[in-house]
């Protein structure tokens, strides 16, 4: 992970930068070749990074299902994106 990504506010991340710096923290934890204190921070950083992810899949499951919502507002085809 680059100083500059590690400043980034996780806010400011778009989906794909966020995930790609999510695999850049579990990458590192993983090697185990970070320090202990380091590798605290990384993972509360990681948890973050999670959590934004998390949040703007979430925020994009919303807007797809309300385009598919009918004139009345109900559902009109909603399926769940893990359906098969």
């Amino acid at each position: 992970m680059t100083m500059a990504e590690n400043n980034t506010p996780i806010a400011e991340l778009s989906f794909e930068d966020a995930l790609r710096s999510l695999e850049d923290v579990v990458r590192r934890l993983e090697s185990g070749d970070v320090p202990l204190d380091e590798s605290i921070t990384l993972y509360e950083r990681g948890e973050a990074l999670r959590k934004h992810c998390q949040a703007r899949l979430d925020a994009a499951q919303a807007r797809i299902e309300s385009i598919l919502a009918g004139a009345d507002g109900k559902p009109a085809a909603a399926v769940p994106f893990d359906a098969e």
